[in-house]
C-alpha cells in the first residue's frame, strides 16, 4: 500500500473513532434526558396520580431495582453479541418505553413503562466502556470516557431547559413522546455510522471469545470497580433524582425557578467529566505510571467532595448549587477514572460483564438510598444525613480500590 493509501486509511479510521465517540456522547445525553423527564415533571405527575414523597421514593427505588435486575443480563449480552447490535437494540427499546408513558391509563401501566425504560437504559454505561475498550487506543480512551461521561450532565442541563417549558405548552404526555422519538433518530445514525469500526490491537479477537462470568468474579478488579461504584453511585442517583425537590423544599423555589440552579449544578458536573479526560493523560505525560496517575486523579476528586455539607447552610440556592455542583464535578471526574480503569485493565472480551456488575452494585446502592431518602424526608430528618455521608464516600471508595488493586496495570501500557 502506498503512503497516500496508508494516510487515507488512517484518516478514515480516525473519523470512525471520532464518530463513535460522538454517537456514544449523544446516546448518553438522550439516555439522561429520558431519565430526567419523570423527576422534572414530578408536580404534574403527582397531581395526576396523587403521589406523595413516600410513594415517589418507592417508585424511584423500584426503578433502580429494575435497572439492577436488567444488568444481570446486560453484561453478558454486550459481550456475547457485540456492542453495536446490543446497544442499538436497547436504544430502540427504551425509546418505545419512553413513548409508552404518555399512553398509560393507570398507575400500573405507568410503572410498567418506567420499568421497561430503565431496564433498557441500563445498557448505556457498560456499552460505552466496552466500545472504548474495543475500538479506541489507550491514549484516546480516557478523553473519550471524559466526553461520554459529561453527557449525563448535559442531559440533566438540557432536560429542565426544554422539558419543563415544552410540557407547560403541550402537556406532560407530549414531553415523553418527543424525547422517545429522538432516540429513533439517533438509532439511524448508529446503524450507519458504526459499520467501518475496527478493533484496536489489544482487543483483536475479543468479539469471538465467549465472556466468562467465572473469570470476572474471581478478578479483584471486578470487586474494586463494584465496590467503588456502590459507594459513590448511590449519591449520584440521589442528586440526579432529588436535586429539583431539594431546591423546592430547602429554598422554596417553584418548578420554573429551580431550572437555573439545577442547570448550574449539572454544568459543573459536565466540566468534571471532561476534566478527567484531560487530567489522566497529563499525569501520564509527566512520567507517572498508570497506577499512580489513576489513583492521584481519584484522590484529587475525592477531596473536592468533602465540603458538600456546607450547601445546606448556604443563604441562597445559587451558592448551594455551586457547592453541590463542585461535588458533582468531582463525582463525574471520579466516575470517569473508574471507567478508564476498567477499559484499561479488563479484557475486552468481558469488560461489558465487569462494568455491568459494577452498575448492578451502583443501582442496588441507589435503590437503598432512594428508600432511605423517602424515610428521612417523611420522618422529618431532612437531607443533612445524606450530605454528610456523601462527604467521605469518595475517600472510602478510593481506599477500596487501593486495597483490592494495589497496582493498576493497563493491558496496553507502554
Amino acid at each position: 500500500m502506498s503512503d497516500g493509501g496508508i494516510h487515507h486509511t488512517g484518516q478514515s479510521l480516525a473519523r470512525s473513532r471520532n464518530l463513535l465517540i460522538g454517537l456514544l456522547f449523544f446516546g448518553t445525553i438522550i439516555n439522561y434526558v429520558d431519565r430526567q423527564v419523570l423527576s422534572l415533571l414530578k408536580p404534574s405527575i403527582e397531581a395526576e396520580y396523587g403521589w406523595g414523597d413516600a410513594e415517589f421514593a418507592h417508585f424511584a427505588s423500584m426503578s433502580q431495582l429494575a435497572a439492577a435486575a436488567a444488568l444481570i443480563f446486560v453484561g453478558y449480552l454486550i459481550d456475547r453479541f457485540g456492542v453495536r447490535r446490543a446497544y442499538g437494540t436497547a436504544v430502540g427499546l427504551w425509546s418505545l418505553a419512553g413513548i409508552a408513558h404518555a399512553f398509560a391509563a393507570t398507575v400500573t401501566q405507568f410503572v410498567a413503562a418506567r420499568v421497561a425504560l430503565v431496564a433498557a437504559e441500563a445498557i448505556n454505561t457498560p456499552a460505552a466502556v466496552k466500545a472504548a475498550a474495543m475500538y479506541l487506543p489507550l491514549k484516546q480512551r480516557s478523553m473519550a470516557m471524559g466526553v461520554v461521561n459529561s453527557a449525563p450532565n448535559l442531559g440533566n442541563i438540557i432536560a429542565p431547559l426544554t422539558v419543563i417549558p415544552f410540557a407547560a405548552i403541550f402537556g406532560w404526555q407530549a414531553a415523553f413522546i418527543v424525547t422517545g422519538l429522538i432516540g429513533f433518530v439517533w438509532l439511524a445514525f448508529w446503524i450507519g455510522g458504526t459499520r467501518k469500526l475496527e478493533p484496536v490491537a489489544s482487543a483483536l479477537g475479543a468479539e469471538e471469545l465467549r465472556p466468562s462470568f467465572r473469570d470476572a468474579v474471581r478478578d479483584r478488579i471486578t470487586w474494586a470497580i463494584a465496590g467503588a461504584k456502590a459507594i459513590t453511585d448511590m449519591f449520584w442517583w440521589f442528586f440526579t433524582f432529588w436535586l429539583p425537590d431539594l431546591f423546592v423544599k430547602v429554598f422554596g423555589l417553584s418548578q420554573k425557578e429551580l431550572v437555573g440552579p439545577t442547570a448550574l449544578a449539572f454544568t459543573l458536573a459536565a466540566i468534571g467529566a471532561l476534566s478527567a479526560g484531560v487530567l489522566f493523560p497529563r499525569l501520564l505525560g509527566r512520567g507517572l505510571t498508570v497506577n499512580k496517575a489513576r489513583k492521584t486523579a481519584l484522590l484529587i476528586y475525592a477531596l473536592i467532595v468533602l465540603p458538600i455539607p456546607l450547601a445546606l447552610t448556604a443563604d441562597s440556592p445559587w451558592v448551594a448549587a455551586a457547592i453541590i455542583g463542585m461535588a458533582l464535578f468531582a463525582h463525574q471526574g471520579f466516575s470517569t477514572n473508574i471507567f478508564g480503569f476498567a477499559a484499561d485493565t479488563v479484557s475486552a472480551s468481558r469488560v461489558g460483564t465487569v462494568m455491568a456488575m459494577g452498575a448492578i452494585a451502583g443501582n442496588l446502592a441507589g435503590f437503598s438510598i432512594q428508600e432511605a431518602t423517602g424515610w428521612l424526608l417523611t420522618n422529618g430528618h431532612g437531607y443533612a444525613p445524606l450530605f454528610y455521608a456523601a462527604s467521605g464516600a469518595y475517600l472510602l471508595a478510593l481506599a477500596v480500590i487501593h486495597v483490592l488493586v494495589p497496582r493498576i496495570v493497563a493491558r496496553d501500557e507502554g
